[in-house]
């Protein structure tokens, strides 16, 4: 088991998921959904850089924590954790439909992946950035999630698209690279047209199992 995938399963027992069964994503060979609780990395499909933050703020824009695309496969500030909104009914363990609107938030830092009309730092998209804290959250921190193809849950390696909900911008990296914030690490930004540039894939991680309905 990666390091990465142990820094992952530590951080849910300390958020008292103790009593959950986990599992990493590479323990099993049959389809792995992803289920609310879930902790995660995003691969971009195009680059396989891995969605990214750290306690960095931007030097302009927001001046808000930095989210970048990382090279690094087993860089533990790649983790999220999957939630819903705040007054959704949905409970950890429950699968995540195409069209749900989830909130990503940053497994070391606490904050969410958020967007808003601040020009990003390289391409002057949407900036990406992450904010809030565990009871800080408003609706920049929302996601609806689109499952490319035929899929109507979000599974492990499945192609999909983050579209933010306030700006309709969809999450997106390309090979613009940073040389100050993080050296080598690629841009993520919002765009709001469909590009192959904003399709992403649940790669590493630890996956809650699916609690059946009652």
């Amino acid at each position: 088991m990666a390091l990465s995938v142990l820094f992952a399963l530590s951080a849910l027992l300390l958020l008292g998921l103790d009593e959950v069964s986990v599992r990493p994503a590479s323990a099993a060979a049959d389809v792995v959904e992803i289920t609310y609780g879930s902790v995660i990395k995003l691969m971009h499909e195009k680059t396989k850089y891995r969605l990214h933050s750290h306690d960095v703020p931007y030097g302009s824009g927001s001046g808000q924590q930095s989210v970048t695309g990382s090279p690094d496969v087993d860089d533990s500030n790649s983790y999220w954790i999957v939630r819903p909104q705040p007054d959704s009914s949905a409970r950890q363990g429950d699968i995540i439909e195409t069209g749900a609107i989830i909130r990503l938030q940053h497994m070391k830092t606490r904050r969410w992946l958020h967007s808003h009309l601040h020009a990003s730092p390289l391409s002057g998209n949407l900036e990406v950035s992450c904010y809030g804290g565990d009871d800080r959250s408003d609706t920049g921190d929302f996601w609806r999630l689109e499952i490319e193809g035929s899929g109507k849950t979000w599974r492990k390696d499945q192609r999909v698209r983050l579209r933010h909900v306030d700006t309709s911008g969809y999450l997106h990296s390309h090979d613009k690279k940073y040389n100050r914030i993080a050296g080598g690490q690629q841009e993520v930004c919002g765009v709001r047209d469909k590009r192959a540039d904003n399709v992403w894939l649940a790669a590493e991680g630890v996956y809650l199992p699916v609690i059946a309905s009652k």
